[in-house]
Formats: structure tokens, C-alpha cells, sequence
């Protein structure tokens, strides 16, 4: 088998449908194969899946799971076991990512990834740009990339920020034996595995748009909050520092400040201009624990205030 496409779903009724679509409208020259997780949905997208699979049995295998595997976070229910479980029973040589509120836009997409990786043996994956569908307003697709992009990236480049929507991305299989167990901490999955994966190659970019990810209110990302956001993306930083090797630590370490402490910043400022001084206080402790400030520091005085607040209010 040359392709498994992964694709993983939860309560995705009015999307589903589109998302599998677009996989089976691939044309290829080589074997491939669509794997559904289906997380024990509530709004019948069990029954739309085990209807395709019955349509397509040569082409789409169901892995039909149970809620009591979910793995929590937060206190929040996430995708991490069924986006695992689709990966450990992948047998392609390559793997697609798709999740079921995303949907591809080329039926060349596949052929294309498969090309450049089989001729580009120094790339372990590669990814393209994608359009953003904003179901509050359907009829403006943005793209993500305006600005020109490099023909390869390095694991350097990941550790600043996941610039991949999942939707875009193909990888080689089993370049790593399992997920690590800091794996099912993180809020985020699609960027600590493509640091996983980055560990044993280089990124390659391709030039065109091939999917289209849509934010809606339900999104397990796009539903969220900024600030929400904000702290996961914090949270998933802090648990990929713990698995990255010693290297690559050296070199988050050293430029940590540029990205972290900004999404600190603005999440100390979200929480101030919402009334949410607690949080805020919250957010200002990590960040002077982190980041000791000094004279000159931007905003300095506001995060300090912000820090002193906090103290003042725990000894009330």
C-alpha cells in the first residue's frame, strides 16, 4: 500500500460527506486507502461513514470507537486517541492527514505529494497551501500563505509555530516507533507530530492550493477562543520542549522569547482589557517566572502591576 489517508471524525454530520469525497475523487498511479476513525459520534456521522464504507469496501476501512478511550485534557475531550489509533493501524508507506470538517480541492493532490516525496528522499514530509473557509462567512475563502514561501523548511522552522494546516500535509510512515507518552498532554496533535516527524528530515513546500480548512464554531481548534488559543499554544510548547533532543532544546531555549513570550503578552492583555484580572495574574506569574523583566522590557510595568495584583489578591 503506497497511501493510507487518516482521517478522523467526531460529530462532523454536515461535513463528512465532502471530506471522503474528496479523497475518493483522487486519481493516482499507485494503491491507496482511506482510514476513518470514527469517534462514537452523536450526529449520525457513524451511519454516513458505514454507509461509504459499504459502498467502497475496497477503499475505506472504519476503525469505529468507544468515548470511554478518549483522552482528556484540560478537562476537555480531544482527539488524540482516535488520531493515534488511525496512525498505529496506517500501512501505507506514505501518510495523509484529513479531518472530517476539512475537504481537498485538487484530485491530483495525493499524485503530487507522492512524486516530490519519492524524489525528494531528503524530505520526510511536505505540506502546500491551503484556503480558509470561515463559516460565518462562506463566500470569502482566504488564503493561508500570501507571503512567498521557501521550497524547504527545517525542524528549526516548526519549533517556532505549526505554519501546516493538517489537511495539507503527507509523511512518510514509521519514522518514529510510537507516540511518546507527553504525546497525549498536549492540546494540540498535529504540531507535536510534525516535530516527531522533523527530527528525521526536511519539510518540503508545495506551491499550490490543494484543501480547504473551515473554521466553525464547533472546530476542535478553529471553535475556540483566542485566548484559548493562546494558552494551548503555550502548553503544547512547554511539553514539546520536554521531547525534542538536546539539539533542538538548545535551540528552542534560545529563541523562545520571540514567539512564547509575545503569546504570553497577548494573552495578559486579553484577560486585562476582558476584566479577567485573575487569569491575568495567572498568565503575569508563568511569564515573570519565565521571562524576569527588566527596565527597557516591553510593558514591563503593565505585566508587573498585573503580577503585583495577583499576590495582593491571594493574601486578601
Amino acid at each position: 500500500m503506497k497511501v493510507t489517508v487518516t482521517l478522523i471524525t467526531y460529530n462532523h454530520a454536515q461535513f463528512i460527506a465532502q471530506a471522503i469525497e474528496s479523497v475518493l475523487m483522487q486519481q493516482t498511479n499507485f494503491d491507496f486507502e482511506l482510514l476513518i476513525g470514527e469517534d462514537d459520534s452523536r450526529d449520525g456521522t457513524r451511519q454516513i461513514v458505514t454507509g461509504y464504507q459499504a459502498r467502497y469496501p475496497n477503499r475505506i476501512r472504519l476503525l469505529l470507537n468507544d468515548r470511554k478511550n478518549v483522552v482528556y485534557v484540560n478537562g476537555k475531550p480531544t482527539g488524540l486517541w482516535n488520531f493515534a489509533n488511525n496512525f498505529r493501524n496506517s500501512r501505507g508507506e506514505y501518510i495523509a492527514l484529513l479531518d472530517g470538517d476539512d475537504y481537498w480541492t485538487s484530485p491530483l493532490k495525493l499524485q503530487k505529494q507522492v512524486d516530490f516525496l519519492d524524489s525528494n528522499p531528503d524530505c520526510v514530509m511536505c505540506f502546500h497551501n491551503v484556503r480558509i473557509l470561515d463559516e460565518a462567512e462562506p463566500t470569502r475563502l482566504e488564503l493561508q500563505h500570501t507571503t512567498p514561501m521557501r521550497d524547504k523548511y527545517g525542524i528549526e522552522d516548526l519549533l517556532r509555530g505549526n505554519f501546516m494546516h493538517t489537511c495539507s500535509v503527507v509523511f512518510r510512515s514509521r519514522l518514529f516507533e510510537d507516540f511518546p507518552s507527553w504525546f497525549f498532554k498536549c492540546p494540540l496533535g498535529d504540531w507535536p507530530l510534525h516535530v516527531l516527524n522533523a527530527q528525521h528530515g526536511r519539510i518540503g513546500y508545495l506551491d499550490e492550493v490543494m484543501a480547504v480548512y473551515r473554521k466553525h464554531g464547533k472546530g476542535a481548534w478553529s471553535g475556540q477562543s483566542r485566548l484559548q488559543i493562546l494558552a494551548e499554544s503555550i502548553q503544547t510548547a512547554d511539553l514539546i520542549r520536554t521531547g525534542v533532543p538536546p539539539r533542538q532544546k538548545r535551540y528552542l531555549d534560545a529563541t523562545v522569547v520571540t514567539w512564547k513570550a509575545e503569546w504570553y503578552e497577548e494573552a495578559i492583555q486579553l484577560c486585562v482589557s476582558g476584566g479577567n484580572h485573575n487569569d491575568a495574574g495567572k498568565f503575569a506569574a508563568a511569564y515573570l517566572k519565565q521571562f524576569p523583566l527588566r527596565r527597557g522590557t516591553p510593558r514591563w510595568r503593565l505585566l508587573k502591576l498585573i503580577a503585583r495584583a495577583k499576590f495582593r489578591n491571594a493574601s486578601d
